[in-house]
């Protein structure tokens, strides 16, 4: 049981607290409402830029990991289709310096010529080396127009293009922070060996005085499913086809979610689940096949991806019958309470020993806070999911109609 304390400034910032006697450090986490969904078609990557950006200097801080570094402290952040997030963890005695550091770049980032140029270089070098330089670095940018054609969960977290980016703006930028970069936009999650009541003050003393601003609107609806099955043939610079089916499914707290998600677990979690015990070992079809869902706040997807030992239609064909056989298994036959029990006691291991950390334990409450669901409400969630619950949902997730396949080819 993880004990939360809360508050709201007057401002809409969300504060979140969870004191840690057995720890001297603490975790600042900042999560902001923003991610590459609300993104111009035109001009994607600027969450992911953002997440850089925020590094490049404020009103009254020049270099924001130098006076960090001299507290005893480290920081990164992460983006995602949904959020943006960063995070701090230093000695408690230091929290100031966090506070001071986060709060002045969420009141005022410095804007700077310098700063946009040198983080625009960095991004597009990233998505040079990740996208373009590696192979199926393309696959995500590849499947998300297979899938989606009107959501902006089309667009990967780094961007359509690197073009967007080397056309961005300070005038974009500007618009940009302003339009998502406010306290009654974010949460601030604080771990470690600190008060309440300690938390509390410093928060009003750091970040009290920042003003609510206008946060744009979201205007997309939620994706149609396919009416018919698609195919998508692609040919790069790799060793081995790869093969990827995306089925669509619910998004983020509902109970369709919860039992998709442990679909995936009977089917590709650990050395039990059933494709690496009937697939990877039991045929030699496969270098690699697991089974995964987007985990996100819109309607997502359920993946299943294969990379094969072979290459030819031939080899594809049979693994694709291979993959089918043990998804009709699980929507004919279902699972075993023992199979249930097993991956919800696996899931609720990993998630226990991953929250003894301080900086987890921050973004996990941040993240909950973000998506309405109390943190210590997640396993019940999983626990109410029954072995009914898996084959239904089975039968409704991988409907022969609503399947896209990315077929990902070496070239001749």
């Amino acid at each position: 049981m993880i004990e939360v304390n809360e508050f709201t400034l007057p401002n809409g910032l969300r504060v979140l607290h969870n004191f840690d006697p057995a720890t001297a450090m603490v975790a600042v986490d900042v999560m902001y409402n923003v991610g590459s969904r609300d993104e111009d078609p035109e001009m994607t990557g600027m969450a992911h830029l953002f997440e850089h950006l925020m590094f490049g200097g404020s009103e009254n801080i020049p270099h924001f990991d130098i006076p960090l570094q001299g507290a005893g402290g480290r920081s990164n952040a992460w983006t995602s289709n949904d959020f943006t997030n960063f995070y701090d963890v230093l000695p408690a005695v230091n929290i100031e310096t966090a506070l001071w550091l986060e709060s002045d770049r969420m009141k005022s980032l410095a804007f700077s010529d310098k700063a946009l140029e040198v983080q625009r270089s960095v991004v597009i070098e990233e998505f040079k080396q990740v996208c373009l330089n590696q192979p199926y670095g393309d696959l995500d940018h590849k499947l998300r127009e297979m899938v989606w054609k009107q959501h902006p969960y089309r667009f990967p977290v780094i961007g359509k293009d690197f073009s967007h980016i080397e056309k961005v703006t300070q005038d974009n930028v500007r618009r940009w922070f302003s339009a998502h970069y406010a306290p009654n936009n974010a949460v601030v999650a604080i771990c470690g060996n600190i008060s309440f009541e300690r938390t509390r003050e410093l928060v009003e003393k750091w970040f009290g005085d920042i003003p609510a601003r206008s946060i744009a609107p979201r205007l997309y609806s939620d994706e149609k499913s396919p009416e018919s099955p698609r195919e998508v043939v692609a040919t790069g610079n790799v060793p081995q086809t790869m093969l990827t089916m995306a089925y669509p499914m619910d998004g983020f707290g509902t109970k369709g979610y919860y039992a998709g998600d442990l679909v995936s677990d009977v089917l590709a979690n650990g050395r039990s689940s059933r494709f690496y015990r009937r697939l990877l070992l039991g045929t030699d079809l496969f270098s690699e096949v697991d089974a995964s869902i987007l985990g996100s706040v819109h309607p997502g997807l359920m993946l299943v991806s294969a990379r094969l030992r072979d290459n030819g239609p031939e080899a594809e064909q049979r693994a694709k019958e291979a993959i089918a056989s043990q998804i009709d298994e699980l929507k004919d036959g279902g699972v075993t309470d023992n199979e249930l029990e097993r991956c919800v006691t696996r899931l609720e291991s990993e998630r226990t020993f991953s929250l003894m950390d301080c900086l987890s334990r921050a973004q996990s409450m941040a993240r909950s806070a973000m998506l309405g669901v109390d943190i210590n409400g997640v396993v019940p969630r999983y626990r109410e999911v029954t072995a009914d619950d898996i084959r239904d949902e089975a039968r409704k997730i991988f409907d022969p109609s609503r399947e896209m396949t990315l077929i990902y080819r070496p070239e001749e």
